[in-house]
């Protein structure tokens, strides 16, 4: 099950012990039993009609007792996301939700890449959000359900053992790819920036931002990981004394470039799904990002179905991505 469903339908299964990682409003999330479940806030979904603003009493379900022979449920502090890995599964995938703005996400997001057996054991999942119009005024969550509880900070984790004949498959859609501009590095790791090295030349990343034509934060940059592109998005440009603030972290040592700019989003989107295998496909999520600039509402992108979020979890925190776990 990869569905939306009413609250009444989720309150059932949660009663009937059913595992289940759910998505929607809070209010619906809030109406809900305690029991075998995790949940995080956000009104934006991919469904097989296309993409959908859900304000109603419906949540995105999905099943995980079709996926794992077993799920363990957990919630961690900002500052115990170490444990994340050290209590995975050998052989599965922890499925995690985390709340954007949270120090949490900070702290994922820094060091993630650092944890014990990170790249062996999947951590995968998504950053909690709010409808677009509320962000200032409502708080993303991330609800525990063992206990019903919603916390603005932390991560709720559902670790998902499966069977040793299977394989859980972690597959990272990009649509991305450098463009040819010149080469960006950055002084330290953070989410802000002022100044940055821009072909070996020290100078604001507003300024060069607005000297291409990127001043709208379609484009994201992308890092080179040992061949692995990766975006960071720009999220605002007006902070104090210039600084652009980021959706994910930058990095130094790696080499960055702004995307190659993408003409029609949907049309991008269905191409690289065209000749996707969505067999076995157990979660997907796809980033808020491109769901508004690539105008996705109303628009079917393939039969992948998901929560559309305000960040990607695969391994790490990634942006305007979409993450598929697979099994096989």
């Amino acid at each position: 099950m990869n569905e939306l469903i009413s609250v009444a339908a989720a309150a059932e299964l949660i009663r009937r012990g059913v595992p289940l990682s759910l998505a929607g409003p809070a209010a619906a999330l809030r109406q809900l039993p305690p029991g075998r479940w995790i949940g995080g806030t956000i009104p934006y979904f991919m469904v097989a009609g296309g993409g959908a603003v859900v304000e109603d009493d419906r949540l995105f379900a999905t099943d995980l007792s079709k996926v794992g022979v077993e799920v363990h449920f957990a919630c961690y502090g900002p500052d115990e996301l170490a444990r994340i890995t050290a209590e995975a599964p050998d052989n599965g995938f922890s499925l995690t939700i985390i709340p954007a703005g949270s120090q949490a996400l900070r702290h994922f997001a820094h060091d993630a890449a650092d944890y014990t057996d990170a790249f062996v054991k999947p951590t995968v999942g998504w950053v909690s959000g709010v409808h677009l119009r509320d962000i200032g005024h409502a708080r993303p969550l991330v609800f525990d359900g063992q206990t019903g509880q919603a916390h603005e900070d932390g991560a709720v984790v559902a670790h998902v053992r499966i069977a040793d004949d299977r394989l859980a498959s972690v597959e990272i859609i990009n649509i991305f790819e450098p463009g040819d501009g010149e080469v960006l590095h950055f002084d330290e790791t953070g989410f802000e920036v002022g100044e940055c090295t821009v072909g070996g030349r020290r100078m604001r990343l507003l300024d060069y931002l607005e000297s291409v034509g990127a001043a709208d934060g379609k484009l994201p940059l992308v890092g080179d990981f040992a061949g692995a592109h990766l975006n960071v998005s720009v999220q605002t440009l007006d902070g104090p004394g210039g600084r652009v603030s980021l959706y994910a972290p930058v990095f130094p040592g790696v080499d960055y470039r702004l995307a190659r700019p993408v003409p029609d989003y949907a049309a991008a989107f269905r191409a690289r799904l065209a000749g996707y295998d969505a067999s076995g496909a157990a979660f997907s999520c796809n980033c808020i990002l491109n769901f508004l600039f690539g105008e996705l509402e109303g628009k079917a992108i393939g039969g992948i179905e998901g929560p559309v979020t305000f960040g990607e979890i695969a391994y790490q925190l990634l942006n305007q991505t979409m993450v598929v776990v697979r099994l096989q």
